[in-house]
């Protein structure tokens, strides 16, 4: 299929050969870029937004870690697609602490913070004043910084403008869900499920919340990152691309998420769209439903073997989380990743080794 190269290495066309990339060689750079970011988070003059900076970075490194392998087919464009991933992760991660972490509920406010989002996709889009309505104000451009990053990089991609509508659609949705779900408790739930049920109509049988959940997912984005560090990208590898992460991957992700934080959420009073299902029972279900359809959609992308490595990869990562013997949830992840097959067994062994080597 155009738009991905078929002269990969063949370590790069098996799961073992990806991990081993992954590991040995990707991760050790997201470490030094996410180096960086902290210098840079260090130097912002207001206190609150250092704050929020530094802790995005400690306390959610993870999705810069995770998001990073989408580089790894990318060849020489790696480093680009690197400096891309990280930057712009970065920036989702800081936006959801100010929204989240900051005492405010300013929907206007979080709506502005999120404008740098789309400038960090579209090179020559005019910057503005991010900060405009929020009440905290000078990062010394940490911010601007960011975004500039990412559209240094995109820049660079030769498939970009190919794949530029898909990305923004997506950005659209994730800033929407943002903006939504960090609105005051009053608001927030009637506010997101009119939002939902007005775009669920292409999606049959996804429920509400579900829907919101993979809108809070930048896999998709990623995944077309990598079809646009590649020339010649068709229609139909974007195609494949988009039916198969959205709403399956990208909620496979997110779900998984809730999942493992469902303590920490109802003892906070945080909203978790697990609390949205029926019981344990109908949520099990959902989970596994979302399993299956990933591997499947898997199946159909440019890159299966690696697509399918990734949906392995989230029920790993996610299901080996100390998270889940510390809040009694072995039986249910472990019947989870029954659901997943073979493959997944082993990469649960793999990320165990990840996050004794850069995420514990």
């Amino acid at each position: 299929m155009r738009g991905i190269p078929t002269n990969l290495p063949v370590r790069y066309r098996t799961r073992f050969g990806i991990l081993l990339h992954y590991i040995f060689k990707t991760l050790p750079q997201v470490k030094k870029l996410l180096k960086h970011w902290e210098n840079r988070a260090y130097q912002c003059k207001d206190p609150e937004l250092k704050k929020q900076a530094l802790a995005s970075l400690h306390t959610k490194d993870f999705h810069c870690h995770g998001g990073a392998v989408y580089a790894v087919n990318c060849g020489s464009r790696e480093y680009i697609i690197l400096r891309l991933i990280v930057a712009y992760q970065t920036i989702c991660d800081y936006l959801d602490n100010l929204c989240d972490r900051a005492g405010s509920t300013d929907g206007k406010a979080f709506e502005q913070l999120h404008r740098s989002l789309f400038d960090a996709l579209t090179p020559g889009s005019v910057i503005t004043d991010y900060y405009l309505y929020y009440p905290y104000k000078d990062d010394s451009g940490y911010l601007l910084q960011l975004v500039n990053e990412c559209r240094n990089c995109v820049q660079q991609l030769p498939s970009y403008a190919e794949v530029y509508p898909e990305i923004i659609k997506l950005a659209r949705w994730y800033t929407d869900l943002q903006v939504k779900k960090h609105l005051h408790q009053d608001r927030r739930e009637q506010v997101l499920q009119q939002w939902c049920h007005e775009n669920l109509n292409p999606y049959h049988g996804v429920l509400w919340q579900e829907f919101a959940a993979a809108s809070g997912s930048t896999l998709a984005i990623f995944a077309l990152f990598t079809l646009a560090a590649n020339k010649g990208g068709s229609a139909r590898a974007k195609k494949r691309i988009m039916q198969a992460y959205f709403p399956w991957i990208c909620g496979l992700h997110i779900l998984l998420d809730y999942f493992i934080d469902q303590e920490e959420d109802r003892q906070g009073g945080d909203l978790n769209f697990t609390f949205y299902y029926q019981n344990e029972e109908e949520m099990i279900e959902r989970l596994s439903l979302f399993a299956k359809n990933s591997l499947l959609a898997a199946t159909t992308t440019p890159l299966p073997v690696f697509d399918k490595t990734i949906v392995h990869g989230l029920l790993a990562m996610y299901l080996s989380d100390r998270k889940v013997d510390k809040y009694g949830l072995r039986p249910q992840a472990e019947y989870l990743m029954t659901q997943a097959g073979t493959g997944a067994k082993s990469v649960y062994q793999i990320c165990r080794l990840v996050r004794k080597l850069y995420l514990e």
